[in-house]
């Protein structure tokens, strides 16, 4: 069993009872970054813990979103000034959150299994 700490298994994507195991399929920049593996590689952990459990996922990724409008929309005052035209907060926004679409999905349902999963991590020394 790894020894990595719930913060870089978090960041890794890595399951939460071994961390060791990859949660999905692709890299995060491939066509298919939303396909998720249904057990664990290495410890069988099942990832889909019940039906609709990712749901509560939207509310993670709403906070991403929200967290970048706000962002955003303050960068684009602070830079541009007070006068700058609707659009460019429009554009801006849209953009990035389409940018950062894959990341919010997968970290928003990485943060959720490892949160709200009520999945135990069982280092080396735990029995499996």
């Amino acid at each position: 069993m790894s020894n990595i700490s719930k913060q870089q298994a978090i960041f890794q994507e890595k399951c939460p009872r071994c961390r060791e195991g990859k949660v999905f399929k692709y890299p995060i920049l491939h066509s298919k970054f939303m396909v998720m593996n249904e057990y664990c590689e290495k410890c069988h952990q099942k990832f889909d813990i019940e039906p609709g459990f990712y749901f509560g996922a939207m509310y993670i990724s709403y906070a991403f979103s929200t967290a970048l409008f706000v962002g955003m929309s303050l960068a684009i005052f602070i830079l541009l000034g007070q006068d700058t035209p609707l659009w460019y907060y429009i554009v801006a926004i849209v953009t990035s959150n389409i940018v950062i679409l894959p990341f919010s999905f997968r970290y928003s349902r990485i943060l959720m299994l490892h949160w709200f999963g009520g999945v135990s991590y069982r280092g080396k020394n735990s029995e499996s």
